[in-house]
């Protein structure tokens, strides 16, 4: 982890096209401003946290329907070698 002290209006460039800039800083609150390219999301960790939950639910639900399918197709099959 890089550490590093800013003073309002001051910048951080992350790679060639991500800027970081300080716009104010008040009490123990701190504004960020940053500027990236459009297909860079950019979340606060907390959401990204929640979209990352919300993946692993999607993927774990297409893997039960999967399954599901799996075997009435395998039961289908069985029934019709009758």
């Amino acid at each position: 982890m890089l550490v590093l002290s800013r003073r309002a209006g001051e910048k951080i460039v992350i790679g060639n096209e991500v800027v970081i800039e300080i716009l104010s800083i008040s009490g123990e609150g701190v504004r960020l401003g940053i500027t990236a390219p459009g297909e860079t999301s950019v979340h606060r960790f907390e959401v990204f946290t929640e979209i990352q939950e919300a993946n692993r639910a999607a993927a774990i639900s297409d893997e039960s329907e999967e399954n599901a399918l799996e075997n009435l197709s395998a039961h289908v099959r069985v029934k019709s070698k009758r």
